[in-house]
């Protein structure tokens, strides 16, 4: 069974998955898609449980982008009502575990009642330390950094700034401008593109790409990616000394 290395010095500070294969799962056990949804959160909360085992500190999920609105009505619906059920549901599994909710993405696109539910957690959970759990939720990259420099511009205007500084840093903008840059970016289901994730947050990111449709990652399958992780030369373009 694979462990953890007996190092903890490279562990990876945030990590960040592209939860791919659901619908594959359902679709090859001649299931809907909506059962692949389901089946995915329920993997999920083992991934949180083994991120505070590894001793990770951030953990992003891609939960729903915003090009997932393109999807039928009615899985869209389903998938919202999931998520308001496991924000409904797992608060006493967040308190238990330490896990502190974030959420990244566009909340006012989404329903009064979801927002309802994200803030509510947001709150409750805002003392717990062990995990910063981020919930991408509408969220898409270019999204995000098009609204930061929106805020940006809203800024200067609102300080009657005539010159523009030379260099803009537009970082303390972005959704959640504590979120430090992912360490590590894992993507299930075989497909091996970013997919609008993460784009400012990524830039020296190490991506694992695997095979394994999301329902079936396991446990096991993220010690081996964090291993994988914790064995790379890592020098952000500069030279080993």
């Amino acid at each position: 069974m694979p462990t953890l290395s007996e190092t903890t010095r490279n562990v990876p500070v945030h990590v960040g998955i592209i939860m791919d294969g659901n619908g594959r799962w359902a679709q090859k056990r001649n299931l809907p898609r909506t059962a692949g949804h389901k089946a995915g959160v329920d993997r999920a909360r083992e991934i949180m449980l083994a991120a505070i085992e590894a001793g990770i500190k951030y953990l992003t999920l891609y939960t729903f982008s915003t090009e997932n609105w393109k999807r039928p009505e009615s899985e869209v619906s389903y998938l919202m009502r999931l998520l308001g059920l496991h924000l409904k549901t797992e608060v006493d599994f967040y308190r238990k575990n330490g896990i502190r909710l974030h959420h990244l993405g566009d909340i006012t696109k989404l329903s009064p009642e979801l927002q309802k539910d994200i803030k509510h957690v947001i709150e409750d959970s805002k003392e717990n330390t062990r995990l910063n759990l981020v919930l991408a939720i509408n969220y898409g990259g270019k999204d995000e950094i098009n609204r930061a420099v929106g805020k940006y511009i809203t800024d200067i205007i609102a300080d009657n700034k005539i010159k523009v500084p030379e260099t803009i840093d537009i970082s303390k903008y972005l959704d959640l401008p504590f979120l430090p840059d992912a360490d590590l970016i894992i993507r299930t289901g075989g497909e091996k593109r970013i997919s609008n994730f993460l784009l400012w947050q990524s830039a020296y990111t190490e991506f694992d790409f695997c095979d394994i449709l999301w329902p079936d990652y396991t446990k096991n399958d993220f010690f081996e990616s964090i291993n994988r992780f914790m064995n790379i030369d890592r020098r952000f373009g500069g030279v080993k000394q």
